[in-house]
């Protein structure tokens, strides 16, 4: 919206801090669901959306389609992404594997410190008004991240690329869309707080294991979520 920016009026340099804004805008309301997966976008109705110029808009989608968040289809436009079933599952064994490995190099190579310091991100999370009334667990992005600081934390700049940057917030947005199962919030809470003791006690193996466990029970909550939903039509339709 045009009133919200510092002025009417764009500078010759002020493209670029447009365009990060409303791909700030744009990424935020795509991961919380606020647009929802499938979605048609409409640069037209974006451009008068966030008061923006075509230019600085097509330069942040594009970035959009790279974090995988848009996907673009022939003859349609750009998407929203809407993985399958079997797609997400894949995403989800894909971080079984590399997430154990950070946090197996979390307990070799974080400080006391970052360790603390990862401490009182769960403790922000425990106060979290959500989480608290049982409904969310903690959704927040980058140093508030309970996942986002093990990974920064393994000190490998490749891991870090692929689980940081590639594949972040396309996982965001699903874990946020399976958050509010409901017992997961506690469940996952809990098994962080393990996860972290074994870094604190530098037992790289049960670090790793134990992440592993945590996001194969995401995997299995999400198989779970996609097996309700099918039964009650095949319910419906022997009755039929």
């Amino acid at each position: 919206m045009l009133h919200e920016l510092e002025s009417p009026v764009i500078a010759q340099d002020d493209s670029e801090t447009l365009s990060e804004n409303v791909f700030r805008r744009i990424q935020a309301a795509i991961v919380k669901g606020e647009i929802a997966p499938g979605s048609k976008i409409s640069e037209p109705e974006l451009a008068r959306t966030y008061g923006i110029s075509r230019g600085p808009l097509r330069e942040a989608i594009h970035r959009l389609e790279g974090q995988r968040l848009l996907v673009r289809v022939p003859h349609v436009g750009a998407r929203v992404v809407s993985l399958s079933q079997a797609e997400l599952i894949e995403l989800y064994e894909i971080r079984e594997s590399l997430e154990g490995m950070a946090c197996r190099l979390a307990a070799e190579r974080m400080t006391a410190e970052e360790i603390e310091e990862l401490r009182q991100v769960l403790n922000t999370h425990e106060r979290d008004a959500a989480f608290q009334a049982g409904v969310g667990y903690y959704q927040q992005e980058g140093d508030f991240d309970f996942h986002y600081r093990i990974i920064q934390g393994a000190g490998n700049r490749t891991l870090t690329q692929m689980l940081c940057g590639e594949l972040y917030q396309l996982v965001r947005m699903y874990r946020i869309q399976f958050s509010v199962t409901p017992n997961r919030p506690r469940q996952a809470f809990a098994e962080h707080h393990r996860i972290l003791d074994a870094i604190a006690d530098r037992d790289g193996e049960l670090a790793e294991l134990l992440m592993r466990r945590h996001i194969g029970a995401s995997k299995r909550n999400i198989a779970r979520h996609y097996q309700d939903a099918v039964q009650p039509t095949a319910t419906k339709r022997g009755e039929s």
